[in-house]
């Protein structure tokens, strides 16, 4: 149970980057959901995870209060895919990517349905352990990681709104491309602390995507957030896991050669962009044989959005993760 929370909390703080920047300007970028790669394995140890997300919203708010809905609602359904391996007993390589089932905008009454589906990022994250260290039943760990976002799906996908056998083609808002288009930086920080007799577990993590610009010169917001953890194992096997965490995305930014026409082409209005959020995180886990199937939602408690954008409201997701030793223990005594 301890290493299967080190690999499963923290990148749950961006998975609510889907709805992040706009209720016409929309945040892309692939949710990172659950199963994440925080701590270290073992050397030649493998994780292998996969989780489905599901997000939906109809809430909007002009700031921190409720305002009148543009269209009906938002929703999307994700399944997420890892794999990491240890390459010493300090560094880990973490691999992963993510499938949009579907995203769907769903206009009043019903009507003006926009969907789509593909394949998000690559998400490249090696992470180094600098501390781990165990004394008097209690254990302290500090891990670092550096990753890169390269994007596999596309960012100008569009849809057909004409009728009657006429071609309408018009791109689609931010919030339904599989990816925002731009590769990023991503930094991680963790600390953790275990006081082993009662097996309890302290965290904090945080972390900060550097975004970059993309094909069409926009620059979707910088993205931070700070979690903080309280876990405990139950009868061996579960584990109940609390996490409070505090998020910041910055507003859109455009390159000079981008006038106010193509913004609007690309239904982008980057003053109803940004937010400020806060979350209560509650997960439930059971761990055997180095299998764990989890579940967890996240709760909004406080929203601030500039101008007018489509806020949090539900989201829940389901994983599996199966971790095992690539070379058996006589082998490791071997070499």
């Amino acid at each position: 149970m301890r290493l299967f929370l080190f690999t499963v909390i923290s990148l749950l703080i961006i998975n609510s980057n889907t709805f992040a920047q706009g209720c016409c300007s929309g945040g892309a970028g692939s949710p990172i959901a659950g199963g994440a790669a925080t701590g270290v394995l073992q050397e030649n140890q493998m994780e292998i995870s996969i989780n489905y997300q599901n997000n939906s919203s109809n809430k909007f708010f002009a700031a921190n209060r409720d305002t009148n809905s543009l269209f009906n609602n938002l929703n999307s359904d994700y399944l997420f895919f890892r794999v990491d391996y240890g390459l010493s007993k300090k560094l880990t390589l973490s691999v992963a990517s993510g499938y949009f089932l579907d995203k769907s905008k769903i206009g009043k009454d019903n009507s003006d349905t926009i969907s789509s589906n593909g394949v998000g990022d690559l998400i490249i994250f090696p992470r180094y352990s600098i501390y781990n260290k165990t004394a008097n039943f209690k254990r302290t760990a500090v891990v670092i990681g550096l990753g890169l976002k390269i994007p596999l799906g596309s960012h100008n996908d569009t849809t057909n709104l004409g009728s009657y056998g006429i071609d309408n083609y018009q791109m689609n808002p931010p919030m339904l491309q599989t990816t925002n288009g731009s590769q990023d930086l991503m930094f991680n920080s963790f600390f953790f602390r275990e006081y082993q007799k009662s097996k309890l577990r302290l965290f904090i993590s945080s972390l900060y995507v550097k975004k970059g610009y993309n094909s069409l010169g926009i620059k979707y917001g910088d993205y931070t957030s700070v979690g903080f953890f309280a876990s405990k194992t139950f009868f061996y096997r579960w584990g109940v896991t609390a996490q409070l965490k505090a998020e910041k995305i910055d507003q859109i930014k455009v390159a000079n050669n981008i006038e106010e026409w193509d913004l609007l082409e690309y239904s982008i209005t980057p003053e109803s962009t940004g937010s400020k959020k806060w979350f209560f995180i509650p997960q439930l886990s059971y761990s055997k044989n180095g299998l764990t199937v989890y579940a967890t939602s996240e709760i909004p408690l406080y929203q601030y959005l500039n101008g007018t954008q489509i806020g949090s409201q539900n989201q829940f997701t389901v994983g599996v993760n199966y971790r095992f030793l690539t070379k058996k223990c006589e082998d490791l005594t071997l070499n």
